[in-house]
């Protein structure tokens, strides 16, 4: 349906607002918002509706709704003073006071036709069959095609793939089409750009089995429906000796790949997107991108888009899990200007992220982990990453952070193991070099200190201002008898973080066991730094 009010059109089907034939960039729940005012234009619309309409129930702060209402105003022209368009009724709610028309024709709406906008009976099958993407990223996995003649692996084939879309269910930012709904494209030659239109997805994924003797190769690739663009392809092959261990590693193998690769495709999306357009996931997903790259420069820019997102979206359990792991990040490298305040504000988000993302895998893993660090509760961290990691058992975060948490606990063997499925999971993983840096504290922390200068120095290969990197690489190299090479490191140490000491080791780095402290300090000593 679209709905006509001066030189704009507002295009329910396409999820589109125009100015005389024009896009105006508009949010998901800025449309969402507007569009409950003009259907409801005849009359006042509550808070409440909104509330239920827009954030799914979801109570959120006076300011969100207003701040959100006023980017309404904005994309229509409109301004509080003036409220040509959009009248705030006192302690009532909102309505839409221009006049409208329906349609390009102006016919008034069908009876028949019910408020949430669903085709009316006689709408033609093409129009009918068309549906919005949502306001989050989103997802259909087909059947895979079956190559090898063998209906045995016919069903091989659909456990893979319920395995997989079972998998991304758990994704809380993911939307992800049902296995019924995916199933009825089995058998069938389909257009990929027509099933993204049909299910209303921006991405498919799409694959194939073929048995080659005792062994099965799968094949996937995901595809921007929308523009047709290729995002990810790979191959996995296994042995049929055990078919259902091989299935649960293919549907784990490709779902820890495909993950941060949809996350990377939303990340160049939002980039693209004006500023004036971003709503709390756009800012989200900017804060995102930077965080990966992990500088100093980095961080300070993504810590206010992730507050931004926040009071953009009071209840974003997500971006307060972020925006305190960058109080976390700030400290681990010695960036913070005011220690004890923003300590204590990490800590503040971190258990935010925690109570409001208690079903938030994304939530729990960066504010369990930032509580780890900031509250010195590394027990308290664990048990909440473990939680993350039965919600999504394929989140590579879930397993680094954690791992880093029990290398702190002096759980090296259990760390090495976490960090090392993290990087199975991810291999191309923007953040690779957390996980070689808890691989290179674990390593030392075990004595084996040639094994913890190689990934330490992995890590500042893909990081190089990266502080505990560095003092690993001087410790383990003091420790070795190494000392020049210790003392080079000692030097970039001390441009890195000139204020650090053998004193503050604790407070810098949350290491639990003594001897494990012991061993970091006695190794920085000997390097050249100061008690």
């Amino acid at each position: 349906m679209q709905f006509v009010f001066e030189d704009y059109v507002l295009d329910q089907q396409r999820r589109e607002l125009t100015l005389r034939g024009q896009v105006v960039a508009v949010g998901p729940q800025v449309f969402d918002l507007l569009l409950q005012l003009v259907i409801h234009h005849d009359r006042v619309v509550s808070k409440d509706d909104l509330l239920q309409a827009v954030w799914g129930g979801r109570i959120v702060s006076e300011s969100t709704i207003t701040s959100h209402i006023n980017a309404v105003r904005k994309a229509i022209g409109d301004t509080g003073e003036q409220q040509r368009l959009v009248r705030t009724v006192p302690r009532k709610g909102y309505r839409f006071v221009g006049e409208i028309t329906v349609g390009q024709t102006g016919e008034a709406p069908r009876p028949d036709w019910p408020g949430s906008g669903a085709p009316p009976p006689d709408e033609p099958t093409q129009m009918r069959s068309t549906l919005a993407l949502p306001d989050k990223p989103s997802i259909t996995v087909l059947p895979f095609q079956n190559l090898s003649g063998d209906p045995e692996q016919e069903y091989f084939a659909d456990g893979v793939v319920e395995d997989i879309i079972a998998a991304l269910s758990r994704i809380r930012w993911l939307f992800v089409i049902a296995r019924n709904s995916s199933f009825t494209y089995k058998g069938r030659v389909v257009d990929v750009h027509g099933v993204g239109q049909e299910l209303g997805v921006r991405y498919v994924l799409e694959g194939s089995v073929r048995r080659c003797g005792n062994k099965v190769r799968i094949t996937g690739q995901l595809i921007d429906a929308t523009t047709g663009t290729h995002i990810w392809a790979e191959r996995f092959e296994g042995l049929l000796n055990d078919i259902f261990e091989l299935q649960d590693r293919i549907a784990e193998s490709v779902v820890g790949a495909i993950a941060p690769q949809l996350e990377r495709a939303e990340i160049e999306r939002a980039k693209r997107k004006p500023t004036e357009s971003l709503d709390a996931y756009d800012y989200y997903l900017r804060g995102m991108a930077k965080l990966h790259n992990g500088t100093r420069e980095a961080i300070e820019e993504a810590l206010p888009l992730f507050c931004q997102a926040i009071e953009l979206d009071p209840e974003f359990a997500s971006a307060y899990g972020m925006a305190a792991w960058c109080h976390l990040w700030r400290k681990l490298n010695g960036w913070m200007a005011d220690r004890p305040r923003e300590i204590a504000e990490g800590a503040r988000l971190a258990r935010l992220a925690v109570e409001l993302g208690r079903d938030d895998a994304v939530a729990l893993t960066r504010g369990g982990h930032a509580l780890g660090h900031l509250a010195d509760d590394i027990d308290g961290g664990i048990a909440i990453i473990d939680r993350a990691r039965l919600l999504n058992p394929n989140l590579a975060p879930a397993w680094f952070l954690g791992g880093i948490l029990r290398v702190l606990r002096g759980e090296t063997d259990a760390a090495i193991e976490d960090l090392a499925h993290a990087a199975r999971l991810s291999p191309l993983d923007p953040e690779m070099f957390r996980m070689q840096v808890g691989m290179a504290l674990a390593h030392f922390i075990s004595g084996r200190f040639d094994c913890a200068l190689t990934w330490a120095e992995k890590a500042l290969g893909n990081l190089p201002s990266l502080l505990a990197a560095v003092a690993l690489v001087a410790a383990s190299h003091a420790l070795s008898g190494q000392m020049e090479k210790a003392q080079e490191a000692m030097q970039r140490l001390h441009e890195l973080d000139p204020s650090l000491r053998i004193s503050q080791l604790k407070d810098w780095l949350p290491i639990q066991r003594p001897e494990d402290l012991a061993r970091l300090a006695d190794g920085l000593r000997l390097a050249g730094l100061s008690e």
